[in-house]
């Protein structure tokens, strides 16, 4: 093995490129990227970045000096639009055509868009740095934002807005933010924190469109007939693996870049990050995850395995969101419509942790503001996902 190709030049790819270095991997590295930046961490873009707090370089995920010590080729601003699988080549928007011994792609998600906003002036998503310098611009002069979307993000993007001015509105289809992922019995908590900071919450109602005047969104109209009047709003239904340019390819996609258990895609070409639904062999299934966890300890696994490992990749699956000031924890894939089980701490003092259940079995923990605690009970999970 003398060369790897890394497409996607985020977290996911970095940290394939470091793990290369880490294990020893001496030849040819290259780290091609579609965006111009050099590479970002994404959590951020929702809470520090959108809020001020950070300065957007603050949110780079290594200085340059260390970048360079990786002594890789990074190529930046340069969209891949083919690969020729056998050939393990991949041509860019420039034309080039890059080989190498092996290929790993971290090329990410992209945000879905509601129909007919595109272009509209006011209407947002946020995935890229780009997407949250201009929210923030944005909410410098709205009086009313709308947030269409009640999941992580969603929720994390109500909960930073909240906190610039202007009247912040979360609508979505869920009981409450994050049900899908918490359960309404822990949700509910985070339904509760936000209203007392001053969201406004429409749950449980979907989105008929959006109302504009002169190439400008003025409002969002709900399934129900009602309009909720905004002059910004911002768009977070989930997200899209970036694949398309893989047409072609011979590649397997479906819901992302099929993998098998060592996220192996065809011969010598990997996955990784939120792009790759690979098996999990302790779960018996097929998993692809968008989290910045994921990323990195998806890499460290591929890498191992560009390098002759026969490394099964069995994460127990972790996630977190910063609200306010209610850190939340998720360990596992819990079975929110099962038994919740109170470990530690009291939940309407919003400072537990619990275990969900089913069939007896535990599937997942939640910690809220007990971290340590939280990383702790994660023990119980291991056996049932290695």
């Amino acid at each position: 093995m003398s060369s790897v190709l890394v497409v996607g030049a985020s977290a996911a790819g970095l940290a394939t490129a470091e793990a290369l270095r880490r294990k020893g991997f001496t030849g040819k590295l290259t780290l091609l990227g579609a965006e111009p930046h050099l590479p970002y961490d994404r959590p951020p873009l929702s809470k520090q970045v959108l809020s001020g707090q950070w300065d957007p370089r603050r949110a780079q995920l290594r200085p340059e000096t260390v970048l360079a010590a990786l002594d890789a080729e990074i190529a930046l601003g340069e969209a891949a639009t083919g690969l020729d699988a056998a050939a393990r080549a991949v041509t860019t928007e420039t034309g080039r055509v890059i080989t190498a011994d092996a290929v790993v792609i971290a090329t990410g998600i992209r945000a879905r868009h509601l129909p007919g906003a595109a272009g509209l002036g006011g209407v947002h998503v946020l995935r890229t740095m780009e997407d949250a310098l201009r929210l923030k611009g944005e909410l410098a002069g709205a009086r009313r934002l709308v947030v269409v979307g009640d999941g992580v993000l969603g929720a994390e993007i109500a909960a930073t807005a909240s906190g610039l001015g202007p009247d912040t509105t979360l609508v979505g289809p869920q009981a409450a933010p994050m049900a899908t992922q918490l359960g309404t019995a822990v949700a509910k908590y985070l339904a509760e924190l936000h209203t007392e900071r001053g969201v406004g919450l429409r749950p449980g109602v979907g989105v008929a469109g959006l109302e504009e005047r002169d190439g400008r969104v003025t409002g969002v109209r709900l399934e129900t007939g009602e309009i909720l009047p905004a002059d910004a709003v911002v768009v977070s239904i989930g997200s899209l693996p970036v694949t398309e340019w893989l047409s072609g390819s011979g590649l397997r996609i479906g819901n992302g870049i099929v993998c098998d258990a060592n996220c192996l895609a065809a011969e010598s070409i990997w996955a990784v990050g939120d792009v790759a639904r690979w098996h999990h062999q302790g779960l018996g299934r097929s998993l692809r995850l968008e989290n910045r966890t994921n990323a990195t300890e998806q890499a460290a696994a591929v890498a191992a395995n560009i390098l002759g490992a026969d490394l099964p990749y069995t994460p127990v699956p972790y996630f977190w969101t910063d609200q306010f000031d209610a850190k939340i924890q998720v360990y596992g894939l819990p079975s929110v419509g099962g038994e919740l089980e109170v470990l530690e701490g009291d939940p309407a003092a919003r400072r537990f942790v619990a275990a969900y259940r089913s069939a007896g079995r535990i599937t997942g923990v939640v910690g809220w503001r007990m971290p340590k605690q939280a990383r702790q009970h994660r023990q119980s999970l291991v056996e049932s996902y290695s």
